[in-house]
């Protein structure tokens, strides 16, 4: 899958187009944006805490746990010289805690969170 990028309408603001997806991105209002989208950030986010929600409720479907829902929330932003994000996971149902504790191995293994968590290698090429 390729994603694409380009200027939207707004001074910062870019169209990412992902196969037949658009989602727009956008700074705030003090970074000189016009606030038309979340910021590159929240969207990285965005994609972990998805990729969570998503591997625990197959992991929890597959093995027929009274997992009713899962909710994540992920605090980004920097300190000192790492860029963190903090991940917290809800899980509501009937689950003991061992069930919570496999649920949460599980979500450890998401594959956005093994790529953050792993060697990343960007190359560029500019014309």
């Amino acid at each position: 899958m390729e994603v694409t990028t380009h200027r939207g309408t707004g001074p910062l603001q870019q169209v990412i187009e992902i196969g037949r997806h658009r989602i727009l991105t956008d700074l705030g209002l003090d970074a000189g944006g016009e606030d038309s989208g979340p910021e590159p950030h929240d969207i990285l986010a965005a994609a972990l805490a998805a990729c969570t929600t998503l591997t625990v409720n197959l992991y929890a479907r597959r093995k027929g746990y009274p997992l009713d829902d899962v909710k994540v929330s992920i605090r980004h932003g920097q300190e000192g010289t790492a860029y963190v994000l903090h991940r917290t996971i809800e899980y509501v149902g009937a689950l003991d805690d061992a069930t919570k504790a496999r649920l949460t191995e599980i979500a450890n293994k998401c594959p956005v969170h093994k790529t953050l968590s792993g060697t990343i290698q960007i190359t560029t090429e500019a014309f």
